[in-house]
């Protein structure tokens, strides 16, 4: 098969594909990189206020998903009860 083997291609292939699948990826990839290597200098200075700023953007990140997730399930849950209420509607006449 040549000097790769199915897996190496494989894994390049996924690399490539993470990198290049949507423009902007890697300068969102690189921003957070950035951000992360700012919080750990930071944190090397002064532990205490970095854990505090930490715990404060953790609970703002995890509500963000959770308030969508729900807001999805809600406005499925009405359009399923639209349609059960179409075929009654339906079903009457």
């Amino acid at each position: 098969m040549g000097a790769f083997g199915i897996w190496q291609w494989i894994v390049i292939l996924l690399i490539v594909l993470i990198l290049f699948a949507r423009p902007g990826k890697i300068s969102g990839i690189m921003g957070d990189f950035g951000k992360g290597m700012r919080n750990f200098k930071s944190g090397l200075k002064d532990d205490k206020a970095v854990e505090e700023d930490d715990a404060e953007e953790v609970e703002v990140i995890e509500a963000a998903p959770a308030k969508k997730r729900a807001a999805k399930k809600k406005k499925a849950v009405k359009k399923k009860a639209a349609k059960k209420a179409a075929r009654k509607t339906k079903a009457k006449s």
